[in-house]
């Protein structure tokens, strides 16, 4: 056998390995094996009451490893005076076999919970992300549930507890979760709506973003204390911004010291 012969040998045999066909339950069972450590090594997923959805990126890779890919059909400008709103339209296309199998679609409000100060690019771009996440939980719920998970994308979630988010307190973020002095994102004083309505909110400025950027690069603040601050940087005021830079410097110097200490 020659060496060509036998290249075109392995790339044939590692491409039945590693994909996988839609209509055969014994491979789409292989692939739910695959992705639940592909989710679980890359922490995709988000608890919600205790329970684990899977994050777009999950349902991408599950897509990905079928042919399946997401295709962004139209994002609509539904906002009124009041509201800005969103709606996106996803279909997914079979590479294989060069058909559509699914499609999404979904929206995204600046009157949902937590996104009061979200810029319009946010608000469009998730309502694509939601979109993609629906248009393959319509195609491959099952295989997400066979994989140990919730079969709804974590993204959908947001419509599910925005009430819950309204009747209860919030949750501490999970930078206070990890180091206990520190919450990156002080909590927003109640005003009165007079107040609120008559004071424009002064946002963080250019400068301080920068510097809660450089902060958060630092080695010693974890991935997920660096998301969910990234998340959230958009929403900060001036004020909060502030606080935000001192408490991360204090995180730093803390966990500096401590790992002085400990060596």
């Amino acid at each position: 056998m020659n060496e060509a012969t036998k290249t075109t040998k392995d790339i044939t045999k590692k491409v039945k390995v590693e994909s996988y066909d839609i209509s055969r339950s014994d491979e789409t069972l292989d692939l739910a094996k695959d992705l639940a450590k592909f989710i679980k090594d890359n922490k995709l997923t988000t608890n919600v009451q205790g329970k684990e959805f899977v994050n777009v990126e999950g349902w991408q890779y599950a897509g990905s490893r079928l042919g399946i890919v997401p295709i962004v059909e139209h994002v609509i400008n539904v906002s009124s005076p009041e509201e800005m709103k969103y709606q996106a339209k996803v279909t997914l296309f079979d590479l294989r076999h060069g058909t559509t199998v699914g499609a999404g679609f979904a929206v995204c409000s600046n009157k949902e919970s937590g996104k009061k100060f979200y810029q319009e690019f946010a608000i469009m771009s998730m309502a694509q992300t939601r979109a993609i996440g629906k248009a393959y939980r319509n195609c491959l719920a099952w295989i997400i549930r066979a994989a140990g998970y919730e079969p709804t994308p974590a993204e959908e979630m947001d419509y599910n507890t925005n009430t819950m988010a309204a009747a209860a307190p919030a949750p501490a973020v999970a930078v206070a979760q990890a180091v206990p002095a520190m919450q990156v994102v002080p909590a927003e004083p109640a005003a009165p709506a007079a107040e609120a309505a008559a004071a424009p909110v002064q946002y963080a400025t250019a400068a301080q973003k920068e510097e809660i950027i450089r902060l958060l690069n630092h080695p010693v603040i974890t991935r997920p204390e660096k998301t969910k601050m990234l998340l959230n940087i958009n929403r900060l005021d001036e004020e909060r911004a502030v606080q935000a830079i001192a408490k991360l410097r204090k995180a730093i110097d803390d966990r500096e010291n401590g790992e002085k200490a400990a060596a």
